[in-house]
């Protein structure tokens, strides 16, 4: 690794190098620059009747054509103009301004600008042409909502920008923009409001991602990776989201979002566990209504982490813990089976996530087919063979279930994980291993720190104001005051609301 970086420094003091006034002599450098790039574009013509040579360079498949022909080529071949300097040259594009050095000249034409080069002068022009293909705004892959805007994240930086500045329309929304990647310099960029987030925390994240010494990085979750305190835990301490209006909405209640060029998901920080079972559609629907569906969550979060493990502890150590008529049920049902039911949790826990990545994998349609196809045939083909008993095909659908309740893949990703633990401990201690689970479970969430903010907050530490929107969503109004968790500026998010004229 060190040995890539100094060869880097060397290319990096290369790049200190002057543009010549001489115009072939900067063809030639082009070249040298960009050996071996077929897709580097050099454009040499005379401009207009001054005849003064002049090239102009881009990248193929990176610029607006349109636009290089309409505001650049048609205006110096074919217009009349008087030609004084480089930098007064008269063109109706407004992106545009003179670099001396090579280093800034490349690092335009790899960003997509193109450069233009004036036999005679030592300047060049750098020109705003960035272009290529784009996908357009669709509607959300994976997080789905009843009553919310259709709208995802693309995969541009300045489009994902434009989608949350709609939602905040405000002059003090602030952007950050940063570099990341010695080879790749991929632009990421930090929207806060400036009078409510907490400085000191977007201080903090912009020296995380100010110390990453990597050649470059493709999307976010490698960003996460980089800036986050604590590898060692299944639990994301950054959530992800496609949504502008998820993003927005963390935005006015002081966080902050991370968008990185190329991808289409934007990180939010700092964050707390209860954060992630929170959903747009719970600000949508009645407050009533959403606090259900919250509280459904909560318990699907539970049984999808705990009801394989309590079943195998007690059919192994607890059976007189379970109703007579419904042991006798289990025995018919098991008395075929020659495994013990660890054996038949993991058996079914492994073809369940092998059937979901399939799932993921292939196309949508095919997919959905093979995962119910799949979980059909398989599930009754085991109980035909003696493989399984039916109770266990229960359990393991059942958590399966339970895990699609919860709106955040990364937390439901993280459960699967822990899923196995809990079975291996249930499986050797009964009832007794998974309660030392659940507390060293306890214990490392409240362990853990998202950004320096309490993962485990409002609960610990215990902050009374928070818990409106947490287990339960009160209505909106109550909401008075921005989470206390985060350290706003700004603590208050709106004055008292009167509904005397209600009565009136």
């Amino acid at each position: 690794m060190r040995y890539t970086f100094s060869r880097y420094g060397k290319n990096l003091a290369k790049t200190t190098d002057m543009i010549s006034t001489d115009l072939g002599e900067n063809l030639r450098k082009l070249h040298e620059r960009f050996a071996d790039a077929p897709d580097l574009i050099t454009t040499q013509f005379l401009m207009g009747e001054t005849n003064r040579p002049a090239l102009l360079v881009y990248l193929d498949g990176m610029v607006e054509k349109p636009v290089l022909h309409q505001h650049i080529l048609r205006p110096l071949l074919f217009q009349t103009f008087a030609y004084t300097d480089l930098s007064n040259l008269e063109l109706s594009l407004t992106g545009r301004k003179t670099a001396r050095a090579w280093a800034h000249a490349e690092g335009a034409i790899l960003s997509g600008r193109s450069v233009l080069f004036v036999d005679g002068e030592e300047h060049c022009l750098l020109l705003d042409t960035q272009g290529g293909p784009q996908r357009s705004v669709d509607e959300p892959a994976t997080e789905t909502v009843i009553k919310g805007a259709r709208l995802s994240f693309v995969e541009s930086l300045g489009q994902n920008v434009s989608l949350i500045r709609r939602y905040i329309p405000h002059h003090e929304l602030k952007i950050k923009e940063l570099r990341v990647g010695l080879r790749s310099r991929t632009k990421v960029a930090l929207l806060y409001l400036g009078d409510v987030a907490n400085l000191e925390l977007v201080k903090e994240l912009e020296e995380r991602i100010s110390r990453i010494t990597i050649d470059g990085i493709v999307n976010v979750g490698e960003l996460q990776e980089l800036i986050e305190t604590h590898w060692l835990t299944p639990f994301p301490q950054f959530m992800s989201t496609e949504r502008p209006d998820s993003a927005a909405s963390q935005i006015l209640q002081g966080r902050i979002v991370i968008i990185v060029d190329q991808s289409p998901w934007v990180m939010v920080a700092p964050i707390t566990l209860t954060s992630f079972f929170q959903s747009v559609d719970d600000y949508s629907m009645r407050w009533m209504i959403s606090s259900f569906i919250r509280l459904l969550r909560f318990a699907g979060f539970l049984v999808s982490l705990f009801l394989p493990a309590l079943y195998i502890a007690a059919l192994t150590f607890h059976y007189e813990i379970i109703p007579l008529n419904l042991i006798l049920s289990i025995g018919e049902s098991r008395e075929r089976v020659p495994i013990p039911p660890f054996m038949e949790a993991i058996i079914m826990e492994i073809t369940l996530e092998m059937l979901r990545e399939a799932g993921i994998r292939l196309p949508s349609k095919i997919g959905q087919t093979v995962g119910i196809v799949g979980g059909i045939v398989i599930g009754q083909a085991a109980v035909s063979a003696g493989i399984v008993s039916n109770i266990m095909v229960i359990v393991v659908a059942v958590t399966a279930i339970a895990s699609f309740i919860m709106p955040n893949t990364e937390l439901a990703a993280a459960v699967r994980i822990l899923r196995f633990p809990m079975m291996i401990v249930a499986y050797m201690f009964g009832i007794v291993g998974i309660v030392v689970g659940m507390m060293v479970l306890i214990i490392h969430l409240l362990a853990l720190e998202s950004l320096g903010t309490p993962y485990g907050s409002p609960f610990a530490p215990f902050l009374a104001s928070s818990w409106k929107d947490n287990l339960v969503r009160l209505p909106i109004w109550s909401f008075r005051n921005r989470p206390r968790s985060i350290r706003v500026q700004q603590e208050v998010r709106q004055e008292k609301h009167d509904k005397s004229g209600d009565e009136k």
